[in-house]
């Protein structure tokens, strides 16, 4: 039985990414991925495109990682606090959420979805925390946020 070479439109499970160049049965190839605009024939023309198509998205990849690293680092110095009114056994009378997190770092200068503010919790006591940011899949800048008590 002979292949069909196809390049992927959009990711397959358990045959490959977009992008992909993949062997298939003839009957997979005309029966299914065509039809459904999941894959294209790969001619050299379009292998080459794809190909150069993924040295771009590489190099962009490359730059976004470096922004992403430079900053984590300016993140990772900054040190937000927050004085808050405390009751008994340093627990707070509100709390710290992440809305309020992004709203002292664009005070600062450092832009930054609230979604990305990993807090399993809002914080609810007195001391310092440690807050992870993800800024992408791979990139967690750890924030440091010191909450004092207020008489």
């Amino acid at each position: 039985m002979s292949q069909v070479k196809l390049i992927l439109r959009e990711e397959i499970h358990r045959l490959g990414d977009a992008g992909d160049v993949v062997s298939v049965k003839p009957g997979y190839a005309r029966n299914f991925l065509l039809p459904q605009g999941k894959a294209v024939l790969a001619t050299r023309g379009r292998v080459k495109e794809i190909e150069h198509q993924q040295r771009i998205i590489v190099d962009k990849l490359a730059k976004e990682m470096k922004d992403f690293e430079a900053l984590k680092t300016r993140l990772e110095n900054v040190v937000l606090e927050f004085d808050a009114q405390v009751g008994e056994e340093g627990k707070l009378f509100g709390s710290v959420t992440a809305l309020q997190l992004a709203d002292q770092l664009a005070e600062k200068g450092q832009k930054v979805d609230r979604r990305k503010i990993t807090l399993a919790e809002p914080i609810r006591s007195v001391g310092e925390h440690t807050v992870s940011i993800r800024l992408r899949s791979d990139v967690v800048a750890n924030l440091k946020v010191i909450v004092r008590a207020v008489d």
